[in-house]
């Protein structure tokens, strides 16, 4: 079903418009059942950088907003990522870069985390999703009961 996902020297692709098309399908199908995900949310925003880390069950399915920014992707866990136009297995620490224009998919075997990390100037979450993002009402952070982990250092 999936192959290793191998980065070095490569980025994380993007995906091509009809795959973005076929994904925001899947995501009209699944978002009704978007309560029933146990998912815990952590920002950071710290020396002109932003991470966002997105904890994950294991047996979960999601799907990542169209990320229009280059950035740096750490998972740590067993999933399988559907990246570009193809599946991949991750298993264990990868730390990818990751290129602008993706939009993936998600399905976690094990626990998963999923941090994504970009230079930013932001002062807020808000202010750092519009960076990386025009689907902003599309995220788990806007749509969740506030429980969310922030930290703005300022520095």
């Amino acid at each position: 079903m999936s192959e290793e996902l191998l980065v070095q020297g490569n980025t994380l692709p993007s995906a091509p418009p009809d795959v973005i098309e076929k994904i925001k399908s899947l995501e009209a199908r699944v978002r009704p059942h978007e309560h029933t995900l146990q998912v815990q949310m952590e920002h950071v925003l710290h020396a002109g950088m932003y991470s966002r880390t997105c904890r994950l069950a294991a047996g979960m399915l999601i799907t990542s907003v169209l990320i229009k920014i280059p950035t740096m992707l750490v998972v740590n866990g067993r999933c399988c990522v559907f990246a570009g136009d193809k599946w991949y297995s991750l298993e264990g620490y990868q730390v990818m870069p990751a290129s602008a224009g993706r939009k993936q998919v998600y399905v976690t075997i094990g626990p998963t985390e999923i941090t994504m990390i970009f230079p930013s100037n932001a002062k807020t979450v808000e202010e750092a999703e519009a960076q990386f993002t025009d689907e902003m009402d599309q995220l788990l952070t806007s749509r969740r009961d506030g429980n969310d982990l922030i930290t703005v250092t300022g520095v």
